[in-house]
């Protein structure tokens, strides 16, 4: 019997291990693929002529590390025309100091600071977004997280895919700028060698992206209208994912940009990393429950550590739990450096192994349970739908 027990144990270990080495493999197939069409792309985003104007629109709440070199780099593009529209729903909002500098530094840009009164849904992000849209002129949107930084081209080489009307969104990759904390330096190696790397593989699995990233979202009003407006998510958590794919519904393409932008993470405390890593993880629970069933075929760390210790240690084991480990490794250097560029990832590296563990253990605490804190509150999560949480 308990030779069974083991002989079970050995199946399922190795099943893990093979499962995320060509998970692996996928992931680095997908960020060739991206390199490749990023390199044969070269300028030709930079001399699209006849670029939209664009509305940028940038629901705030709180303040974030970095907030105002984030805000100032999106006032320094090369576009011809634009307007970027700052959202709160709290006049006494710490970002609105900010907002107000940029505004006394930038006279000539068009920059308006919107109050939205109204709390339309329980994502008070989308409340804000369906208020300030009304105050927006152009035709052409786009949609970014309050942290992100971006480069003086981001707009040109963004706009431009949406010159085809077949692409309905475009969306960007990002790397994360760790702060000094642990936490920190752990969710930006996640970002780097992990998220990236499964949004890649999506992809490619998928025959192009079905969702969005609040990175970037740039769309048409038009096609915003089709699908409902903002109105008809304001109570999703994953916001950017319903949006990308409501539009992807109507038979368009969502398009990864060659462009990747940089967001500072806070100082986190443990507390506070679990509880967004939480967050995610539910996130992706409610909205793409198959990929996130088969997350658990991806931990190649717990599958080799595990093969090794079902077989007692058999040299087939190790060379297997090896290979996994060099495909993991290999994944987090061709993603994080050579896609996303970033600059802290071989200084990180070596927390790769914990990063993973960690990864196991938020998903399986994901697994049960409802509530998530966003910014300071506490929602039950249904379906993809927040429910504010009495206290």
């Amino acid at each position: 019997m308990i030779h069974s027990v083991f002989k079970l144990a050995q199946v399922v270990a190795a099943f893990g291990a093979i499962c995320s080495s060509l998970y692996y493999f996928l992931c680095l197939w997908s960020a060739s693929a991206f390199l490749r069409r990023r390199r044969a792309a070269g300028q030709v985003s930079l001399l699209a002529k006849a670029l939209p104007s664009v509305s940028i629109l940038k629901p705030l709440k709180g303040t974030d590390p970095e907030i105002y070199q984030s805000f100032r780099s999106h006032c320094v593009q090369d576009y011809p025309e634009y307007e970027i529209i700052f959202g709160v729903s709290d006049p006494n909002d710490p970002a609105v100091t900010s907002v107000r500098q940029l505004q006394g530094e930038f006279p000539a840009q068009n920059i308006r600071l919107i109050v939205c009164h109204k709390i339309l849904g329980s994502n008070v992000k989308v409340s804000n977004l369906v208020q300030m849209l009304a105050e927006a002129r152009y035709q052409y949107l786009l949609v970014n997280d309050s942290d992100i930084r971006v480069e003086a081209d981001y707009l040109r080489r963004v706009m431009a895919p949406l010159m085809n009307p077949k692409v309905g969104m475009v969306t960007c990759l990002y790397r994360g700028v760790a702060a000094a904390t642990l936490s920190s330096r752990i969710e930006s190696l996640g970002i780097s060698t992990d998220f990236c790397a499964g949004v890649l593989a999506a992809r490619q699995l998928e025959g192009g992206l079905k969702f969005g990233l609040g990175s970037t979202m740039a769309f048409r009003r038009d096609d915003l209208e089709k699908i409902g407006g903002f109105e008809s998510f304001a109570d999703y958590l994953a916001d950017d994912y319903e949006l990308g794919r409501r539009i992807a519904g109507l038979g368009l393409e969502v398009r990864l940009s060659d462009v990747v932008v940089e967001t500072n993470l806070p100082a986190y405390r443990a507390s506070e990393f679990l509880s967004h890593q939480l967050r995610w993880a539910r996130g992706v629970r409610d909205s793409r429950s198959g990929g996130y069933f088969g997350l658990v075929l991806t931990y190649g760390l717990l599958w080799s550590c595990a093969v090794v210790a079902a077989s007692r240690g058999a040299l087939w084991a190790w060379v297997l739990a090896g290979t996994t480990l060099f495909l993991r490794a290999a994944v987090a250097v061709v993603v994080g450096k050579s896609v996303l560029s970033d600059r802290q990832l071989f200084r990180q590296l070596w927390l790769l192994p914990l990063r993973d563990l960690v990864a196991v253990g938020v998903w399986i605490a994901s697994l049960a349970g409802h509530t998530v804190s966003w910014r300071g509150t506490r929602f039950e999560l249904k379906n993809g739908k927040l429910i504010r949480v009495i206290s």
